[in-house]
Order: structure tokens, then sequence, then C-alpha cells
């Protein structure tokens, strides 16, 4: 059975302690930071979070797809998609190159 995730107000405690101040502050710290990377990443196309990884836009190309229910072939329309790209220092730390767990 795996861990249980951190919640979002274990986070903010998590911070809290660790700056050595109180939520309320540790919450904003996090929802501006979170503003800051859909603000950047919408007018820039791209916010790096250094040493955790980078929010890409990317546009995707129309293109042809099948439905599954009936095997029509549709046609899906481009559109922007967001992307979140690890930074190899991350994925270096959280699962090292040739080792197995």
């Amino acid at each position: 059975m795996a861990a249980a995730r951190m919640t979002q107000a274990q986070l903010v405690r998590h911070l809290a302690e660790q700056c050595e101040t109180n939520n309320k502050v540790a919450r904003t710290f996090l929802d501006e930071i979170a503003k800051t990377a859909i603000a950047e990443t919408k007018k820039n196309g791209v916010f790096v979070l250094p040493g955790i990884g980078r929010l890409v836009k990317a546009a995707r190309k129309a293109r042809m797809g099948r439905n599954p229910a009936t095997g029509e072939a549709i046609k899906i329309a481009a559109k922007t998609v967001v992307k979140f790209r690890v930074a190899k220092a991350a994925k270096d730390a959280i699962a090292p190159v040739g080792k197995k767990k």
C-alpha cells in the first residue's frame, strides 16, 4: 500500500515550520508562487522552478483520431496545452539512474 500524499494544509504547515513563520504567511507564499507560475507561463510560455522543473506552454497540431466506441475517424482540433518537465536534479534525487527499488 502506498503512503498517503501530502495535503495542501500539511504542505502549508511544513513550510511554516521550516521557514519559522505562521501558516498564513506560508499559505500566501504558496498562493503567490502558483499565481506567478500561471501568469509567467501564460505570458512567456515557460516558468522555471529551480531544482524542481518547468511549466511549458506547447501547441498541439490538429490530427485525426478514432472514436473508441464506433471506430469512426474523427478530427481532433489543434489546442494549447501545458506540460511539466521535471528537472534533472529532481529526477536523479527521486529515481537515480541504474538503481532498482
